[in-house]
C-alpha cells in the first residue's frame, strides 16, 4: 500500500501582490477611477469581507472583477470601518436609563491602520508589473500615495483570505 503525503507549505504560498492606498475618496469613486486607468472593470461585490471582534462584526466593502484571459483577480478592499455597539446604562440620576452607541474603529490589516484601501491581485505569476500599476494609481488626482505591502511582514493574513 502506497502513502501520499500532503505538502501544506505548498498552500502557504502567497501567489499574490498587496498595494495599499491613501485616499479621501469614497469606495465606489475609487473603483470607478481605476476602471478608467487600468484595463479592468471592477464592480461593487455582494461578497463582503466579514470580521469579526468582540464588539461585534463588521464588513468591509469589496469591488471585484476576474480576468478570464490571464486568470488573475482583482481585489480592491476597504479597510477602515466601524462597529456599532449599544450599551445600557441604569443609573440612579437624572439622565437614568440612557442608551449610547458606543463605536469601535475596526482595520481589516490592523498593522497598516493608515492605508484606506487595499488592492489585492491574485494569481500574478509575473503576468503584471506592480511598479507599472503603481505608478498609474499614482497619476489618479485624488490619491496621495501608493506602496507594496510586504506580505511577509503581515500577522493578520487571515483576514485577506475570501
Amino acid at each position: 500500500m502506497t502513502i501520499h503525503k500532503l505538502d501544506l507549505g505548498e498552500f502557504d504560498e502567497i501567489d499574490y501582490y498587496l498595494i495599499a492606498i491613501h485616499t479621501s475618496l469614497e469606495d465606489y469613486r475609487l473603483a470607478y477611477f481605476i476602471n478608467q486607468k487600468l484595463p479592468i472593470n471592477l464592480s461593487k461585490s455582494q461578497e463582503e469581507v466579514q470580521i469579526n471582534i468582540k464588539e461585534g462584526e463588521t464588513k468591509f466593502s469589496r469591488f471585484y472583477y476576474y480576468d478570464i484571459e490571464n486568470a488573475i483577480s482583482w481585489n480592491l478592499i476597504q479597510n477602515k470601518n466601524e462597529v456599532f455597539e449599544q450599551k445600557n446604562e441604569i443609573t440612579t440620576n437624572l439622565f437614568s436609563n440612557i442608551t449610547m452607541e458606543v463605536s469601535t474603529k475596526v482595520f481589516l490589516l490592523p498593522e497598516f491602520k493608515k492605508a484606506d484601501y487595499f488592492l489585492k491581485i491574485e494569481n500574478t505569476e509575473e503576468l503584471i508589473n506592480s511598479s507599472k500599476i503603481k505608478t498609474i494609481l499614482n497619476s489618479i488626482e485624488s490619491i496621495s500615495a501608493v506602496y507594496t505591502v510586504d506580505t511577509n511582514k503581515i500577522k493578520s493574513k487571515n483576514n485577506l483570505i475570501f
